[in-house]
């Protein structure tokens, strides 16, 4: 697994390459579902990355909620340093009241649909304390999800300067978030495919935040490729822009069709005249997922109950019949370009754990006991690479045992080693004669 993880050169990479010109300083475009990485530019390059952040926060608090340690209906006073950021008029908000009193539900409909953020900053204290104690909590959980090159400061994405001296304990006062493409991605794997529930707030174009009130601010997604805004993409339902002096324009894009989803992520995104724009970002991801849509499709390339050519069945000791018919537990789908699913060999894997040196399973055994897995292995020498373990798996499929082989009596077993010694005897004997003529 790990060498079909990491290996082979890249064909489609090339492929991908041709195709598109992505004009960002960083890029990536992976398989929604299996995080099949279909095309990258500089993806482990660290970048700034804004309001992209707030996936962590996003993603904390939804674990946090699944978990029972935070209640949607839970309340919270507004803090000095939340009501002090939330009257920044410069900055992305919901404007709170000093002595207001904010359920955990629209503080998080704020954080994900307006991104605002001093309502990020109080779901941070609610959940950890301190914002100094949430930074720790969002660098331990990059490091517990396998993420690469980042770097959490604070948990909205704002350069710290915004916070005009009341940044996070143990950051500088001109420090700001960063994370590389490829760990950008990752994140936004994990948080739709952990908690897809996130869609359902990331997609909703416009929401009144505390309406019927005095209060109330009309809150318009800032994802204008949602379908109902500015640059609207059928299928759009997420995920996240950024924007600072330091980052450039961000976004991380998903957008679901005909059963395929991909991920997107743009970083310091510029136009044809190279300059930055808040449409480029909207722009390139287009790209990305026109050239995915179009190219990929999604192809059932190892069908149930499928057997390896030549390896149909597996020889067995101590049972009384001396081989057992395998086959695969169930299908395997996979995004391939399209054209190219023949490109892909079924490679049968068995477990060392349940084989002996010589490739024999011992009896008893039970018909559906899993004893490897098919893998694909491209015949071109195509790169592939996935963002996660979890997601290369996808792309396997356990093998078990077609049907029970029960273990031989002593009779049988005494007798079959009778035979094997005079077989064996015999042998000998006829080896030695033909060598006396």
């Amino acid at each position: 697994m790990i060498m079909f993880f990491s290996v082979f050169a890249g064909v489609h990479k090339a492929h991908a390459e041709a195709a598109l010109n992505v004009n960002a300083d960083g890029a990536i475009l992976v398989d929604g579902k299996t995080g099949k990485v279909l095309y990258e530019k500089n993806a482990d390059n660290v970048l700034g990355i804004a309001s992209m952040t707030k996936m962590m926060t996003e993603y904390i608090l939804l674990d946090s909620v699944k978990k029972g340690k935070v209640k949607w209906d839970q309340e919270y006073k507004v803090s000095d340093l939340v009501y002090k950021i939330s009257q920044r008029r410069d900055l992305s908000n919901v404007p709170l009241r000093a002595d207001g009193t904010y359920k955990v539900r629209e503080l998080y409909e704020a954080m994900a649909i307006y991104s605002a953020n001093a309502a990020t900053i109080a779901l941070a204290e609610i959940m950890g304390g301190s914002e100094t104690n949430f930074v720790k909590m969002m660098n331990d959980k990059a490091k517990a999800l396998g993420l690469k090159d980042y770097k959490f400061v604070n948990s909205t994405g704002l350069n710290n300067r915004d916070y005009n001296g009341l940044q996070p304990e143990g950051t500088g006062a001109e420090d700001e978030n960063v994370m590389s493409s490829r760990a950008v991605a990752k994140l936004a794997f994990h948080l739709i495919n952990d908690f897809p529930d996130v869609l359902k707030t990331a997609s909703t174009p416009k929401k009144i935040f505390r309406e019927g009130t005095d209060d109330q601010i009309s809150m318009i997604n800032w994802n204008w490729m949602l379908p109902s805004l500015d640059y609207g993409y059928q299928g759009m339902d997420g995920l996240k822009t950024g924007t600072t002096d330091f980052a450039g324009y961000c976004f991380t894009g998903t957008a679901s069709r005909d059963g395929k989803r991909f991920i997107t992520v743009v970083q310091n995104a510029k136009d044809a005249s190279g300059q930055g724009g808040y449409s480029a970002r909207f722009e390139e991801t287009r790209k990305m997922l026109d050239y995915a849509f179009s190219n990929y499709t999604n192809v059932k390339l190892v069908p149930k109950h499928y057997q390896v050519k030549g390896q149909k069945t597996v020889p067995v000791l101590k049972g009384k019949e001396d081989q057992v018919k395998i086959y695969t537990k169930s299908a395997i789908n996979m995004i391939v370009l399209n054209g190219e699913e023949k490109n892909y060999q079924p490679e049968l894997v068995l477990d060392k754990n349940k084989v002996n040196k010589d490739g024999e399973l011992t009896a008893p055994i039970k018909k559906g006991e899993t004893v490897g897995y098919v893998t694909l292995k491209p015949k071109n020498g195509e790169k592939v690479s996935f963002l996660t373990a979890e997601g290369q798996k996808k792309a396997q499929v356990d093998v078990v045992a077609a049907e029970d082989v029960e273990k031989a009596n002593w009779f049988v077993l005494m007798m079959r080693g009778i035979g094997n010694f005079f077989g064996d005897v015999f042998h000998g004997i006829g080896t030695t004669v033909k060598g006396w003529f």
